[in-house]
């Protein structure tokens, strides 16, 4: 099948992806900006914008405090313009910076104390991370969590761990020292532990015996791609009486939130580490037609997996505006480092320089990952 076809056939089912797509891009964009703003008015900064999209604007008012909210065309993004700045990237518009009276000095985002900037900068990737924490955690409150006793049903012929004698019916107990209360967590262990010789305790027989076995490292395709992941060559429980759903309290609760967001984390953050090592694939990295067409997929389960997949995409949009490319938070945050240390701002050339390379970058990846979703999409339909 060729590109037109594919790109033919992916459009026919557009209207079941779109609305998914736009539900979870929004909820994720508006916390992230929302997180700029709220901070931005709690530091008494003018804020003279807050836009959903860019472009020509679609729908919007003005409140009473002088802010523009808009819905714009292009909904691949959001930003807030704070009083002073030149564009929606928060860039300073240094002739008008000059012009200001002391009155506009004091409202003016680039005037502020550069503790007070990097609070409202980081404000949005922080505000991400909460978003996920409370939707793991108001799941966790209302359907509790789901637990399939860490007992081996089959072992796979030829498996790592038919080799590290591994045998049906085992109850793994502990890997590495660490408890293991349900099949997940040792599938989430063992996923991210390619190559590493485990220490896998299990009872068998009644008795308590240690096996150690190296997960493998295979490639397996995902809605978002290809992952490389550790597969140690087992199959759960298919027993209905090894399912049970635990009822969990706040507490619990929040924890198992903060636990589920920091997985995201840590796994997000090793790799991007193995983007770079050159042991991860970039197949993994999705632009705006794999995520509505994953969106559209999820949505089928229904509005449970779609907030479960944009506390997911909350999390990455986070980290990936904490990476130190001008443009992004994380490149301001690292500007207002410098200027911390050496107790003045960059000069206006310097900055204007990284904002460039920093547009370039954000563009060059925009591509890669579009061109990369075309590629999933052909491939996919061949």
């Amino acid at each position: 099948m060729n590109l037109i076809e594919a790109l033919t056939g992916w459009a026919g089912s557009l209207g079941g992806y779109i609305v998914p797509f736009l539900f979870v891009l929004v909820i994720v964009i508006f916390i992230h900006e929302f997180g700029h703003f709220i901070v931005g008015r709690w530091c008494g900064i003018k804020v003279q914008a807050f836009s959903i999209g860019f472009g020509p604007e679609l729908l919007g008012y003005t409140d009473g405090r002088g802010t523009r909210w808009k819905l714009c065309a292009i909904p691949l993004g959001g930003y807030v313009k704070f009083f002073g700045d030149s564009g929606a990237a928060s860039t300073p518009d240094g002739s008008a910076l000059r012009q200001m009276t002391p009155a506009e000095k004091a409202v003016s985002f680039h005037y502020q104390p550069v503790w007070k900037r990097a609070a409202v900068v980081a404000a949005g990737p922080l505000a991400n991370f909460i978003l996920a924490i409370v939707v793991f955690t108001v799941m966790n409150l209302a359907y509790g969590r789901q637990v399939v006793v860490p007992r081996i049903f089959q072992v796979v012929e030829g498996s790592a761990a038919q080799r590290a004698g591994l045998v049906d019916n085992d109850l793994v107990l502990s890997i590495n020292g660490q408890p293991i209360d349900s099949f997940g967590d040792m599938q989430r262990l063992i996923s991210t532990s390619p190559g590493s010789t485990l220490a896998i305790v299990v009872e068998r027989g009644g008795k308590e015996l240690t096996v150690r076995a190296t997960p493998e490292l295979k490639e397996i395709t995902t809605p978002f791609g290809k992952q490389r992941l550790g597969i140690l060559g087992v199959q759960g429980s298919r027993d209905p009486a090894d399912v049970k759903v635990e009822k969990l309290g706040f507490v619990a609760s929040l924890k198992g939130g903060v636990s589920e967001t920091w997985f995201i984390v840590d796994r997000t953050g090793a790799y991007i580490g193995g983007l770079f090592a050159g042991t991860e694939s970039t197949d993994q990295l999705s632009g705006p037609i794999r995520i509505a067409q994953v969106s559209g997929q999820v949505a089928t389960a229904g509005i449970v997996a779609l907030l479960n997949l944009a506390a997911i995409l909350s999390v990455s949009i986070g980290l990936i505006n904490l990476v130190p490319v001008p443009l992004l938070d994380g490149g301001h945050l690292m500007f207002y480092a410098f200027e911390a240390v050496r107790g003045r701002p960059l000069s206006e050339r310097t900055q204007e320089f990284g904002f460039r390379v920093g547009l370039a970058l954000v563009v060059m990846l925009m591509l890669f990952t579009t061109f990369n979703d075309v590629l999933h999409l052909v491939g996919s339909r061949g």
